[in-house]
């Protein structure tokens, strides 16, 4: 089943190349706004070659790491927070909801102002664009755990740090796994468009050259780049980390 589906997945790609390559060599458009698939790994090979392409991904990953790292941590205090205490979530949970709605990109300027032009702005962008959505998921994940699972920990003597540790992360964490993947998804968004405006390195400082130089050929390569590496981390950590926990759970 496995291979069958994989065997599809590749064929999808190889006939999305191929119509690819039939649309630029139909030169229904000229190459330096269309190039074909070659002219765009021939740029991946020379960025591959000289050393920026794999520094590039090192840099935004690197950023991508911390920043998603400080999210979770300060998104799961937060969504804890709120559903246990009522009075946290009625004044701070209306504002977590409006903050959610502010696209990462929109907290640039406040960045550069705060921080300058360093890997700090950076990283509070990728951070700040993906803590609301775990936070979310974990108050949601909290707020539905059964009342009685929480009140026999109690009477079995857990109380506290012990009480959130061995009981309501766990409890929550198929909650919290949707809240990982969706903070991912916006702190990837977030670094590259930081990288975009500050213009400092990374695979969104690449796509800015390409931009300059009038490059097509680099811009659709790195593109490429940033989509294959968001299809490896959703596949490779959180689909098998949510595997993992739903059939522990009995949910699949």
């Amino acid at each position: 089943m496995a291979k069958n589906l994989l065997a599809k997945k590749i064929g999808f790609y190889i006939i999305l190349v191929i119509v690819w390559q039939a649309i630029s060599m139909a030169d229904i458009w000229p190459n330096n706004i269309f190039p074909s698939p070659y002219e765009v790994a021939e740029d991946l090979v020379y960025t591959g070659a000289d050393g920026s392409l794999f520094y590039g991904i090192g840099t935004s990953i690197l950023r991508l790491v911390i920043g998603l790292a400080m999210a979770i941590v300060g998104g799961i205090v937060l969504g804890i927070f709120m559903a246990r205490v009522e009075v946290v979530n009625q004044t701070i949970g209306s504002l977590v909801l409006g903050l959610q709605s502010i696209p990462s990109v929109a907290w640039v300027p406040l960045a550069i102002l705060w921080f300058g032009l360093t890997d700090a702005g950076i990283i509070f962008v990728t951070a700040i664009g993906a803590v609301f959505a775990v936070t979310i998921n974990t108050y949601t994940g909290v707020k539905n755990i059964d009342p009685h699972y929480v009140e026999a920990a109690r009477n079995m003597g857990a109380k506290g740090s012990q009480l959130i540790t061995n009981v309501l992360i766990p409890a929550a964490f198929p909650y919290m796994i949707s809240g990982f993947k969706q903070g991912w998804a916006f702190a990837w968004r977030g670094v590259i468009g930081a990288e975009l405006l500050f213009s400092f390195l990374g695979l969104g400082f690449l796509l800015n050259v390409g931009r300059q130089l009038n490059d097509v050929s680099q811009v659709i390569a790195i593109m490429l780049v940033i989509m294959m590496i968001g299809i490896a981390v959703d596949g490779v950590i959180f689909k098998k980390l949510e595997d993992k926990v739903m059939s522990r759970w009995g949910l699949r």
